[in-house]
């Protein structure tokens, strides 16, 4: 099984966050699913934006959020045209156009979203929290 992480769960994880709940975190540090972590583009870019306007910080900004995302092997996928397409198919039920944009992509390539956003559950994605 294929894992996205949400932006939140990446720098819950990072941070060593107690906010990151139980199965997520075997999730992450199974060693057998480290091949199947993935990370979109899309979260980078939020991360990007919410850390230029003072909503989020992280130890080293960008630059060492991208080491640590490679220290843990874990992939970092495109923003794909197949994911567009999902997006524009998927009802307006969640206002946060990265929420949406990831779970276009979970969707489209078959991946379970690990999130603790309840406002993803309303479309019909698999997510675990």
């Amino acid at each position: 099984m294929r894992y996205l992480l949400d932006t939140h769960t990446v720098l819950w994880f990072l941070n060593d966050s107690e906010k990151l709940s139980k199965q997520a975190t075997a999730i992450i540090e199974d060693n057998q699913t480290q091949d199947d972590i993935v990370i979109s583009v899309a979260s980078l870019w939020e991360f990007v934006i919410k850390h230029s306007l003072g909503k989020l910080s992280f130890a080293g900004g960008v630059a060492n959020l991208r080491i640590m995302i490679e220290a843990n092997s874990w992939d970092v996928i495109p923003i794909a045209q197949s994911h567009l397409e999902r997006l524009s198919d998927l009802p307006f039920l969640h206002r946060d156009p990265f929420d949406r944009l990831l779970s276009a992509t979970a969707l489209s390539d078959g991946m379970t979203l690990v999130t603790a956003d309840d406002s993803i559950h309303s479309y019909d994605v698999p997510w675990v929290w």
